[in-house]
């Protein structure tokens, strides 16, 4: 199934009804084919309002949580030589990068919201969201990777390159 066709045999009623399922603890779900939906749903969503974002301004003003410095300093005291222009599944999904990563994203575990969401990242900065050109990573590791693209300028050629698209309606 595409991704631009998720939700649309469930409606906006069935969209907001899972919107108040996925807010209860990850515990009590099994490996639900339905649920995985969901996320995927809340997941690209995401990821179409974030490139809309960058397509319109510039990215060094864009300001993400109300952590970012924090966050961002974080990031770089523990990950110094990550490559963040392009990324890949093993730099954040290997044995030894989940175990960093793991204890990098706990300690936002309180302080940012919905530190742990499945969250869409770009794997090339210069691209836009593809099948190809992305992954899902909790959401405090997309926010560290993305500060650091809009702080060190590789967020920079996005707006000159796309442009905002109309969002997809869900109904």
């Amino acid at each position: 199934m595409a991704v631009e066709n998720f939700g649309k045999d469930i409606g906006a009623d069935g969209l907001l009804a899972a919107a108040s399922v996925l807010e209860r603890p990850a515990e009590e779900f099994v490996n639900d084919s339905m649920i995985e939906e969901l996320w995927a749903i809340k997941a690209f969503e995401h990821a179409e309002i974030y490139f809309n974002l960058l397509s319109s301004v510039d990215p060094k003003i864009l300001r993400l949580t109300k952590h970012d410095d924090q966050l961002y300093k974080h990031f770089r005291e523990t990950f110094p030589d990550l490559n963040v222009a392009t990324v890949t599944e093993d730099q954040l999904k290997s044995a030894e990068a989940k175990d960093v990563w793991r204890s990098f994203c706990e300690i936002y575990k309180e302080s940012v919201e919905d530190y742990n969401y499945a969250t869409l990242i770009r794997l090339n900065a210069a691209q836009e969201y593809s099948e190809a050109n992305s992954m899902i990573v909790p959401r405090v590791q997309f926010l560290a990777i993305e500060l650091a693209r809009s702080r060190e300028g590789h967020n920079d050629m996005i707006r000159s390159n796309f442009k905002p698209k109309k969002l997809q309606t869900r109904s």
